[in-house]
């Protein structure tokens, strides 16, 4: 099934669905090393997809500071194979701390962030999430489902 939308909130039901460490990090030239990577990514929010407010915010993609000092993820992007893309405001992601952008529609706050779409963002069959630095150089990614295993 094809989900076309947004990152979102998920309770803890994140078995299945969630590209954690079996993500395959796809080749990046470019990267610059980060102590910011992409953590857990829930791409198959849990239920019926019923696009109500409450599904799409079940699909979400964690980013993570896995360093000691803070770092200003201002002009960062999230985004997907398909081209949607969710850019970061002045966000401060303190050190060993992380963030979750959800596909839907929410208030921000310290611990999650919202994309404000209706829809979903990844693709189930299998997608890539690309986390780029204000400078559009990447700085991780995961692949999962039929191209990713």
């Amino acid at each position: 099934m094809r989900v076309a939308g947004a990152v979102a909130l998920a309770a803890t039901v994140t078995l299945p669905a969630v590209a954690a460490g079996h993500g395959h990090h796809a080749p990046a030239p470019q990267h610059n090393h980060s102590a910011v990577v992409l953590g857990a990514i829930q791409y198959d929010s849990p239920g019926r997809d019923d696009r109500s407010r409450r599904s799409p915010n079940a699909e979400w993609a964690t980013v993570k500071n896995t360093g000691r000092l803070p770092v200003n993820i201002k002009g960062w992007t999230l985004s997907d194979k398909s081209g949607h893309s969710y850019r970061f405001g002045n966000l401060r992601l303190n050190g060993h701390s992380q963030i979750r952008v959800h596909a839907g529609i929410g208030h921000d706050n310290r611990r999650d962030v919202y994309q404000d779409r209706r829809a979903y963002v990844w693709d189930n069959d299998g997608d890539t999430a690309t986390l780029r630095n204000d400078h559009r150089r990447i700085v991780d990614s995961k692949t999962w489902g039929r191209h990713g295993h």
